[in-house]
């Protein structure tokens, strides 16, 4: 064989590697696509707990956090949706329907009672936020993957939070909820 020949045939399988990989990052795997959908649904109602912690919550703290959670889950959305669409996906406009049936539960409560069901749910939420978010940091396609390892901090922080705000709660001589 000549060596033009062995020098096309190499060009030509390193075009089609990259061809292949670029058609690769353009059609998201499944998985990369559940995680964000997720990542999005919980971001859409970790702000609408936070809002509803700010008007049914009796404690300053709880307000607070709240707060807190509006703020960082709007930023952290703001780069899930922007990640999905760059996807190529369709990300969510709304919580999904297990969120949406924990929040209209705890909308009719308030107070006291509220804290402590707010403060275990946002215990029990971000643990399982996080167990995600860890999973997808070995994801295939990078951006994901980075989105999740950015995310992974603040989600512990909050649960912290939570923990704090749960274990107050239990203090007060009321049995949690």
């Amino acid at each position: 064989m000549s060596s033009q020949f062995v020098v096309r045939v190499s060009l030509a399988v390193a075009l089609m590697g990259a061809a292949t990989g670029a058609f690769a990052q353009d059609k998201p795997d499944k998985a990369s696509q559940a995680f964000m959908s997720m990542a999005i649904e919980g971001n859409l109602a970790e702000v609408a707990m936070g809002q509803l912690a700010q008007k049914q919550g009796e404690s300053a703290d709880v307000k607070s956090f709240g707060q807190q959670l509006v703020t960082d889950h709007s930023a952290a959305n703001q780069k899930a949706m922007s990640l999905a669409s760059g996807m190529g996906m369709t990300p969510p406009t709304e919580p999904n329907k297990k969120h949406q049936a924990e929040a209209a539960k705890m909308a009719k409560m308030s107070g006291a009672a509220f804290d402590r069901a707010f403060a275990q749910h946002m215990v029990a939420d971000h643990k399982m936020e996080i167990a995600a978010h860890k999973k997808a940091t070995k994801m295939k396609n990078e951006a994901v993957a980075s989105y999740a390892t950015e995310s992974l901090p603040v989600l512990e922080q909050h649960l912290q939070t939570a923990q704090s705000l749960s274990k107050a709660g239990a203090k007060g001589g009321k049995p949690a909820m």
